[in-house]
């Protein structure tokens, strides 16, 4: 929270997220907690008496989910070469000159219970960040071979449907997700093989990713009793606020994107951009 010599200064309203980025973030939300649900019911199938062909109703609505949140997560990995200041790699990952610095000085300001404030992602936060994309990265490119293992959907799917059915015409025409009836048993049992570390490798990271997502709540609800910044409306508004200009703004971005806020404006959330 504030300390009572900063509340009496006078708050200033400062650009964090470009509509792009809040796009991404809130899409990924749902479509993390879309499949996670889905994923669960699939998991553990048997022990909600789902069918056969109830499984593979599930499978395909979790791919396509994954499709969403595939090129939703492959449009972010762009924007991070050409979008904002605060949307790029060097502003999201914990590599730049000077991190170690940051993540050090940070840690002692916690300690003093005075961090420095931070526009974009703190030193921590994006440790948090690499972990969360990595984590997404995988469950996106392990998703899409599983696409084509089980139900045979792109981009992979026509690739294992010929090693399947060991490229012969008429099992191919007639192949069908869940069924083993026109497959070739020798082809299929190869491509299971290959699909077992696959499969297991989702599974384990879905885990991972719920932990880190529940981390990653958590960080952002602490930070933002402890600064009071509008950090989680950030990533509605766009915008937060400080009493002070934040460590990683510019002079010369703090001059053309912060505006003073009422208090009335503090307590109503301001304005959207």
């Amino acid at each position: 929270m504030f300390k009572p010599a900063e509340q009496s200064r006078s708050l200033r309203e400062y650009v964090a997220w470009d509509r792009t980025t809040r796009w991404f973030h809130w899409i990924n939300v749902v479509c993390v907690i879309g499949l996670a649900a889905i994923g669960t019911f699939i998991l553990n199938a048997d022990a909600f008496g789902v069918s056969g062909d109830g499984k593979v109703l599930l499978k395909t609505v979790h791919v396509y989910v994954g499709y969403v949140f595939a090129a939703n997560l492959a449009w972010r990995l762009a924007w991070a070469f050409f979008g904002g200041a605060r949307a790029r790699w060097k502003s999201l990952l914990p590599f730049r000159r000077g991190y170690v610095s940051d993540l050090r000085d940070y840690g002692r300001g916690l300690h003093a219970g005075d961090a420095p404030r931070y526009l974009g992602h703190n030193p921590i936060g994006r440790l948090m960040i690499a972990a969360l994309l990595l984590l997404l990265l995988t469950q996106a490119v392990t998703g899409l071979v599983l696409a084509g293992t089980d139900l045979y959907k792109p981009p992979f799917g026509g690739i294992i449907a010929e090693w399947v059915t060991s490229g012969d015409a008429e099992k191919l025409s007639n192949l069908s997700p869940g069924s083993k009836e026109f497959v070739d048993q020798a082809a299929y049992d190869e491509m299971r093989s290959f699909r077992k570390p696959i499969v297991t490798t989702h599974e384990y990271v879905f885990f991972l990713l719920l932990v880190a997502v529940v981390l990653h709540v958590v960080g952002v609800v602490i930070t933002e009793v402890r600064e009071r910044s509008g950090l989680i409306s950030a990533m509605i508004t766009g915008r937060k606020v400080f009493a002070e200009p934040p460590s990683d703004s510019a002079g010369r971005e703090t001059d053309h994107s912060a505006r003073k806020v009422t208090q009335i404006e503090r307590q109503t959330g301001g304005s959207n951009v």
